[in-house]
C-alpha cells in the first residue's frame, strides 16, 4: 500500500483496525477493485466542542446532498467504514451512489478532543454535531443510530434549516415519549438500571461494554451478524461517557426532549428497524413514527420484515446483508 493509492476495501480495513482512523490529506483513494470510482478522503476537527470528522466523497464531486452518518453508543464514525467481516461499509455504498459522506465522532469520544466527564452531556454532543452539519454549505441527509437517535431529534429542532432528510436506524426515542428508566438502585455516584441487560453507570468513569452486553444487546438474536467475529468486534468498542448513558436510559426523566417542534413541519424522516432487535420491537419504533407524524413531520417506518428482510438485529451496518440494507436507505432517499 503506497501513500497515494489504496482500495476502498483496504482503506476501510485499515481505518477500522487502527481504531484512531487513517489520518491522511485529501488525496484520491483510487479503487483497484471493480467496486466503483475513486474517492477523496479528508478529515477535520470542530474546535468547540472538539468534534472530529472524516469525509469521503466522489473524486469527481457530487451534485447530491451530503450525508452525515452519526454512530451509536460505544462506536465511532469508523463503524460506517467497514463491516465486521471486512467488506466496504455503508459509507462507501453511499459514496458510490454519489453522496459526499461525513462521519463524525461525538465530542469527547473516539478521535474527538477531551471533555471532562461532568461536562459531557447530550446538549454538548448536539452542539458539536450541529456545527458540522451547519458547515456543509447545503442541507444534508442525517443518519443516526441507536443512542444517537435522541441527538438527531434535537438536531432537527436546533439545526433544521440545514437538514434535508433524516434516517434513524433503530433510534433511541426523544425524551418526550421515552419511558423513565427502571432504576434498581442509585447513589450520588452510581445508578443501576434494568433493561435488556442490567447496567451499572458510575458517573465518575466511562462505561465499558462487556461481552454480555455485546452478545445480548448488540448482536442478540441476529442471524445476519457474523458471529465468528464477535470477540474482535467486542474488543473494538469504545467506552461511553457516563452522563450520556444516564440520559439515554432516561434516568429521572433526563433524556433529551424536543421543546420546539416548528422545524418538524414537513420534514422527511425514515425510521428503519430489524426484525430481531431486542430493544427495538416493532411497536416501540412504530410509536416514534406516530409521534413524528403527529407533530408535523412526514415520517415513514421501514420495518425490514415488511420487505422480506429477516434476521437483522441492532448493528445493521455491520451485518452480512449490509449492502442490501444500504440499498433500502438509498431507495428511500431517492424516492421518499
Amino acid at each position: 500500500m503506497n501513500d497515494d493509492t489504496i482500495s476502498r476495501r483496504e482503506f476501510g480495513m485499515a481505518a477500522g483496525a487502527a481504531g484512531v482512523g487513517l489520518i491522511a490529506s485529501s488525496k484520491s483513494l483510487s479503487a483497484t477493485q471493480s467496486s466503483g470510482p475513486p474517492v477523496n478522503y479528508s478529515s477535520g476537527l470542530i474546535e468547540l466542542p472538539p468534534t472530529y470528522y472524516e469525509v469521503l466523497e466522489p473524486a469527481g464531486g457530487s451534485t447530491k446532498p451530503p450525508m452525515v452518518l452519526i454512530s451509536g453508543g460505544a462506536h465511532t464514525g469508523a463503524c460506517y467504514l467497514v463491516t465486521v467481516d471486512g467488506r466496504p461499509g455503508w459509507a462507501q455504498a453511499f459514496v458510490r451512489a454519489g453522496h459526499k459522506v461525513v462521519m463524525p465522532d461525538w465530542p469527547g469520544v473516539g478521535r474527538s478532543g477531551y471533555i471532562p466527564l461532568d461536562d459531557l452531556t447530550g446538549d454538548v454532543v448536539v452542539e458539536g454535531l450541529g456545527k458540522i452539519v451547519a458547515s456543509l454549505g447545503q442541507p444534508a441527509i442525517i443518519m443516526t443510530h441507536s443512542m444517537s437517535g435522541a441527538y438527531g431529534w434535537k438536531l432537527i429542532e436546533k439545526y433544521g434549516q440545514h437538514i434535508a432528510k433524516l434516517v434513524a436506524i433503530a433510534p433511541g426515542p426523544p425524551g418526550n415519549i421515552q419511558a423513565v428508566s427502571d432504576t434498581v438502585s442509585e447513589t450520588a455516584d452510581t445508578v443501576v438500571v434494568r433493561g435488556s441487560t442490567t447496567l451499572t453507570i458510575n458517573l465518575k468513569q466511562p462505561v465499558v461494554s462487556d461481552r454480555n452486553f455485546v452478545e445480548v444487546k448488540l448482536v442478540g438474536k441476529s442471524t445476519q451478524f457474523p458471529r465468528e467475529h464477535i470477540a474482535v468486534y467486542a474488543s473494538s468498542l469504545t467506552p461511553i461517557p457516563p452522563r450520556l448513558l444516564y440520559q439515554r436510559r432516561n434516568v429521572r426523566g433526563s433524556q433529551l426532549k424536543v421543546a420546539d417542534l416548528s422545524n418538524y413541519r414537513g420534514k422527511r424522516i425514515l425510521v428503519m428497524t430489524g426484525t430481531v432487535d431486542i430493544d427495538h420491537p416493532r411497536e416501540l419504533d412504530g410509536a416514534i413514527v406516530e409521534w413524528l407524524n403527529q407533530n408535523g413531520a412526514k415520517a415513514d417506518f421501514l420495518y425490514l420484515g415488511d420487505h422480506g428482510i429477516e434476521g437483522n438485529g441492532h448493528m445493521m451496518m455491520l451485518e452480512k446483508n449490509s449492502d442490501a440494507l444500504a440499498g433500502q436507505v438509498l431507495s428511500w432517499i431517492e424516492n421518499g
